[in-house]
C-alpha cells in the first residue's frame, strides 16, 4: 500500500521545490568560491595564450604540435619572469618610491581639490566608495598578505598549463554534463568563446606594449620621475580598461605636480594626447574583429563583477565580461532566438 505517496500534482510541486533548493545551493557554493573561480578563469586565458603562440610556432617555423606546446610554456613562463625582473630588480626602487609616495601624493591632490566646493563633493564620493568598495578591501588583505598573492599566481600560472596541455579533455568533459541533443550548440559556442578570447587577447596585448611605451617616452621627455616605472604601470593597467588606466594615472600626475609645473603639463598632454590617439586611431583599428561591447555596460559590469567577486573579479573583469556577451550571443540569441549571430571573422 502506498497511502502516503503524494499524488501526481504534489510530487511535481515537490520535484520543484528540490530544484530550486539545490539551485539555491549551487549558486551560494559558487559565490563562496567566486574567487577560485576567477583564477580558474585567468587559468583559461592563460592557456589559450599559450596555444596561440603554439600555433605560430607550428604554422611558422614548422615545429610538432607537441613540441610547440612546450616551447610555448616556457615562453610564457620567460615573459612572466620577465615582468617579474622589471618590477623587483630593474624598476624596483622607481615603483617602492612609488608606492611610498603615492598615499602623500593623492593627500595632496584631494587637499588641492577640496579647495572647490565641486571638487570637495568629488574628494568626498570617492573617498566613501573607496573605503566601502569590496575591491579595496582586498585590495588592503593582499598587501597585508603577499603570501595569498603569490600562491594565487602560482595556482594561475599552473592551471594555465594544464588546460594547455590537454584542452580537449576539458572541453568534451563539460559536453558530457550536458543532454546530447544539446551538445553540438554547446560545442559550437565553445569554439566561439575561445575564439573571441583569443581575438581579445591580442588586441590587448598589442594596445598594452603601444600604451606602456607611449606613456613612458612621453612623461621621460616631460621630466616626470619614475618614467619607465609609469609607463610599465600604464601598460599593464589597460588589461582592466577605464579604470586601471584612470588609477594609475593618478600617481603619475601626483609625482609630475611634486616635480613642477612644467612636468605637470607635460604629463597631462601625454596622458591627453595617447589617450585620444589611441581610443579614436589605434583601439577602433586593432578592436575592428573583437566583440563591441558598448562602453557603458563594459564600465557598469566591470565595477559590479568587482564588487561581487573582490580584486580578482575586476582584474578578469574585461574578458569575462566578452566571455558573457560570446555565449548570451551563442546561445541565445543564435540557439534559442534563431537569430543571425555568426562569430567574429
Amino acid at each position: 500500500m502506498k497511502r502516503l505517496a503524494p499524488d501526481a500534482d504534489d510530487a511535481r510541486f515537490i520535484r520543484r521545490v528540490i530544484l530550486v533548493i539545490v539551485i539555491a545551493a549551487l549558486t551560494i557554493a559558487l559565490y563562496r568560491v567566486g574567487t577560485l573561480l576567477i583564477l580558474a578563469f585567468g587559468s583559461i586565458l592563460g592557456a589559450i595564450t599559450i596555444h596561440a603562440v603554439a600555433d605560430r610556432l607550428h604554422q611558422h617555423l614548422r615545429v610538432p604540435r607537441r613540441h610547440a606546446i612546450g616551447l610555448a610554456v616556457a615562453a610564457t613562463l620567460a615573459v612572466v619572469g620577465f615582468l617579474i625582473w622589471l618590477l623587483t630588480v630593474q624598476f624596483g626602487a622607481q615603483i617602492n618610491a612609488l608606492i611610498v609616495e603615492t598615499p602623500r601624493l593623492l593627500a595632496r591632490l584631494a587637499t588641492w581639490m577640496s579647495q572647490s566646493a565641486v571638487g570637495g563633493k568629488v574628494v568626498e564620493a570617492v573617498q566613501t566608495g573607496y573605503a566601502s568598495a569590496q575591491a579595496t578591501q582586498d585590495l588592503g588583505q593582499i598587501a597585508r598578505s603577499g603570501a595569498d598573492l603569490v600562491l594565487n599566481v602560482i595556482l594561475l600560472i599552473v592551471g594555465a598549463m594544464f588546460f594547455a596541455i590537454d584542452p580537449a579533455r576539458y572541453r568534451d568533459g563539460s559536453l558530457l554534463l550536458i543532454p546530447k541533443a544539446k551538445r553540438g550548440a554547446f560545442g559550437d559556442a565553445f569554439d566561439d568563446l575561445g575564439h573571441n578570447l583569443r581575438l581579445w587577447l591580442r588586441a590587448q596585448i598589442i594596445l598594452m606594449l603601444l600604451m606602456g611605451v607611449s606613456i613612458g617616452f612621453g612623461l621621460w621627455l616631460s621630466g616626470v620621475p619614475s618614467a619607465a616605472a609609469l609607463g610599465l604601470l600604464a601598460g599593464l593597467s589597460e588589461f582592466i580598461p577605464y579604470i586601471g588606466p584612470t588609477v594609475a594615472m593618478l600617481p603619475a600626475l601626483g609625482l609630475a605636480a611634486n616635480a613642477g609645473t612644467g612636468p605637470l603639463i607635460g604629463a597631462v598632454a601625454t596622458y591627453a594626447i595617447v589617450r585620444l590617439v589611441q581610443d579614436m586611431i589605434v583601439t577602433p583599428i586593432i578592436q575592428n574583429k573583437v566583440i563591441a561591447i558598448p562602453p557603458a555596460i563594459t564600465l557598469f559590469s566591470m565595477v559590479g563583477i568587482g564588487y561581487i567577486f573582490g580584486l580578482a573579479g575586476l582584474v578578469f573583469s574585461a574578458p569575462l565580461l566578452v566571455a558573457i556577451f560570446a555565449l548570451t550571443r551563442s546561445l541565445y540569441v543564435r540557439e534559442t532566438l534563431g537569430d543571425k549571430a555568426d562569430p567574429a571573422d
